[in-house]
């Protein structure tokens, strides 16, 4: 069976094979700890939303909650195949989802491209299915898009970052690029972790070489 399959921990698991899910949405907190704002609240007017997967979404969720310009933030899973998946089924790579984060941010304060540059700073986008001691599908470097334009600037943004690495004797950029399916949102202990455990585990670290964007992005 898929469950003990040990080999979607390296490769994804492909829908026929993938963990059956459930049809209800698993519990999760009702509100941001940091903002207090409600955490499956819409888009207000004037903001956009974004989702990136830069590893063990403990710390990526921080960077981004820490950034002015971001409203809110939670942490989620993303891009599988398994509906409503708890995070022990996602840990087998069983369910295919990676483990993600929603941005909902204001445009006149921070650009989707200023997110894009923060994103490939933050981690090493080159690992593959892993990030850091982190090994798995779960923690693959993802952009999941929203529309036509989000997806041209994250192409573009990734071609742009690919080659400051190859210049630096880096890897190659092994970030997928895929619209943004369904956001199941993580258990409440996950939310806003390192708010709740300050001295707990962060697997974030970069490749040192800056992100080029292009003049003006960072809004």
């Amino acid at each position: 069976m898929a469950w003990f399959d040990k080999r979607w921990k390296t490769e994804l698991v492909p829908a026929a094979e993938a963990l059956p899910g459930r049809a209800d949405a698993i519990a999760t907190a009702e509100a941001h700890f940091v903002s207090g704002r409600p955490l499956k609240g819409g888009v207000p007017e004037g903001m956009q939303e974004a989702y990136f997967a830069l590893g063990c979404f403990w710390g990526a969720e921080r960077l981004f909650w820490e950034t002015p310009g971001v409203w809110l933030t939670a942490a989620g899973y993303m891009n599988g195949h398994t509906p409503n998946p708890a995070y022990e089924e996602v840990c087998t790579g069983a369910t295919g989802h990676a483990e993600a984060v929603r941005v909902v941010f204001d445009p006149a304060v921070i650009s989707y491209e200023a997110l894009l540059k923060l994103f490939f700073e933050a981690h090493d986008p080159t690992q593959g299915m892993r990030q850091g001691g982190d090994a798995g599908t779960q923690y693959r470097s993802g952009i999941y898009v929203l529309n036509a334009a989000q997806e041209a600037a994250a192409r573009a943004v990734r071609t742009a970052y690919d080659a400051a690495l190859k210049a630096a004797g880096k890897g190659v950029v092994t970030t997928e690029i895929a619209p943004a399916g369904p956001f199941f949102y993580a258990e409440d202990y996950h939310q806003q972790y390192l708010a709740r455990n300050p001295g707990g585990y962060c697997g974030l670290g970069g490749t040192g070489v800056a992100c080029p964007v292009r003049p003006g992005a960072a809004a």
